[in-house]
């Protein structure tokens, strides 16, 4: 009889919602979650403030960044070499890639605290020399660091334990970047998770909804890009949806396939040549940015925020019909530049450049509803996440009337892409830094005195 009562009482302690170890976990999991929140707020007002520096350097001269930027691109190069390797490019690759492997050291080379902080850091100093990059990927790289140090600190080393920290501290990275709970909630299962599965627990998902709720509680309650109030009733205006998803798609893919330098003999050749002389290759992408930059009267820097915004609210952006190419160009050329930084919100600004073209083509639309599809349809387009883009972009603007047709111009687009891409963008960087690590590993076994290195995300 005692034996039988011990044993139940041992059953009680194992179960999920009296087991000390599961509330340890739930516990770590919800204050790193606040910690990602805290963390990402602080991204974001850092960013906003050193881009303002930028642009007050711009109203002394717009010839200064042609010094600058190149400077401080070759800068950014040199100083992402070694343990530093990891905080080159998105941040979101990495994140993908650690989930894949179970390894604790490569997982700690990617997602170590020194590399979090880094990344943070490299990426305000990109922002503070006008770099078009976006701080919402490295956020995510930031998220997943943060609580997969703060879960192997306290014992969860284990890698069932470990991906889930991995896998919340990402998502709450992208909930909180945006102040969009849901959106990070997609995220987590279309892009860094691949699909339901048995890690995608509740308590991840709340932990990511407690990131959301700490950046709503902090900064507010408001919209990315403030609320539009557009609409596309069913009619012949539908034709943007066929329109934008077919051409900002195959943008979307277009721009993929640059940024992976691989294919193409052109392409193959600046991937050589990057190779080969990396710093001086960085800045020259610095140098060609700045004259884009003055080509554009300064609207090409940045994450892009500024000018989608002003895109979307019908207020002028000069030059406005050349925008979308302008910007596109130099999001190529900041990524191609191997320094840190994310693709999210200057996608967004890409796309509605071009949703602002295509919205010519179709008069009897509203333009602001045209511009939002193209930021979703591009979106998708880049990612091949058409469910994540157009949670985003939906949550971005509160806009609830538009729900069928970004749906709609998001699946559109991400078939588009795939004909220029098959493989999903971070899908393809995330594969690169596995398959670099078990050449790493190859080279240690046949060589014992050699040192297995983890390089970041090279472009």
């Amino acid at each position: 009889m005692r034996d039988e009562q011990t044993s139940r009482m041992h059953r009680l302690r194992e179960h999920d919602l009296l087991s000390p170890r599961q509330w340890r976990r739930r516990i770590l999991l919800w204050t790193g979650a606040v910690g990602v929140g805290l963390a990402a707020i602080f991204f974001a007002e850092a960013s906003a403030w050193v881009y303002a520096r930028f642009v007050q350097l711009l109203a002394v001269s717009p010839y200064w960044p042609l010094l600058v930027t190149p400077v401080v691109f070759a800068l950014l190069s040199w100083s992402t070499r070694g343990m530093f390797m990891a905080t080159r490019g998105s941040g979101i690759p990495q994140a993908i890639a650690a989930l894949k492997v179970d390894d604790p050291g490569f997982r700690g080379r990617l997602l170590s605290v020194p590399v979090a902080a880094g990344k943070m850091i490299l990426t305000l100093v990109a922002l503070a020399a006008g770099a078009s990059v976006g701080r919402e990927g490295p956020t995510v790289h930031v998220g997943a660091g943060l609580l997969y140090s703060l879960g192997r600190r306290f014992g969860f080393a284990d890698p069932q334990a470990a991906t889930r920290f991995i896998l919340a501290g990402g998502a709450a990275g992208i909930a909180a970047a945006f102040n969009t709970p849901l959106a990070g909630v997609v995220f987590a299962i279309e892009e860094m998770a691949g699909a339901f599965e048995t890690r995608m627990s509740g308590v991840v998902l709340t932990a990511v909804i407690l990131s959301g709720v700490v950046s709503l509680g902090v900064m507010g309650e408001y919209a990315y890009f403030g609320k539009i109030d557009s609409a596309l009733p069913l009619s012949r205006s539908w034709l943007a949806i066929l329109l934008c998803g077919i051409v900002c798609g195959l943008a979307g893919g277009l721009f993929a396939r640059l940024i992976l330098l691989e294919g193409a003999p052109p392409l193959a050749r600046i991937a050589a040549v990057r190779a080969r002389w990396p710093v001086l290759f960085a800045a020259a992408c610095g140098f060609v940015l700045a004259l884009l930059g003055l080509a554009s009267a300064g609207n090409v820097y940045g994450t892009g925020y500024d000018q989608a915004r002003a895109i979307l609210e019908n207020a002028p952006v000069m030059p406005l019909d050349a925008f979308g190419a302008l910007k596109f160009c130099a999001n190529t050329v900041s990524y191609w530049a191997g320094i840190p930084g994310g693709i999210f919100s200057p996608a967004l600004a890409v796309g509605a450049g071009i949703g602002h073209n295509l919205a010519a083509l179709v008069p009897g639309a509203q333009p602001s509803a045209v511009v939002l599809l193209g930021m979703a349809a591009y979106l998708a387009g880049v990612t091949q996440a058409p469910l994540t883009s157009a949670v985003i972009s939906m949550e971005l603007t509160d806009n609830r009337e538009m729900v069928i047709p970004i749906l709609a111009v998001c699946l559109l687009a991400r078939a588009a892409s795939s004909v220029i891409l098959r493989v999903p963008v971070y899908k393809v960087l995330a594969t690169r830094l596995v398959d670099e690590l078990e050449r790493a590993r190859s080279r240690a076994e046949s060589s014992p005195t050699a040192r297995v290195e983890v390089p970041g995300d090279r472009t």
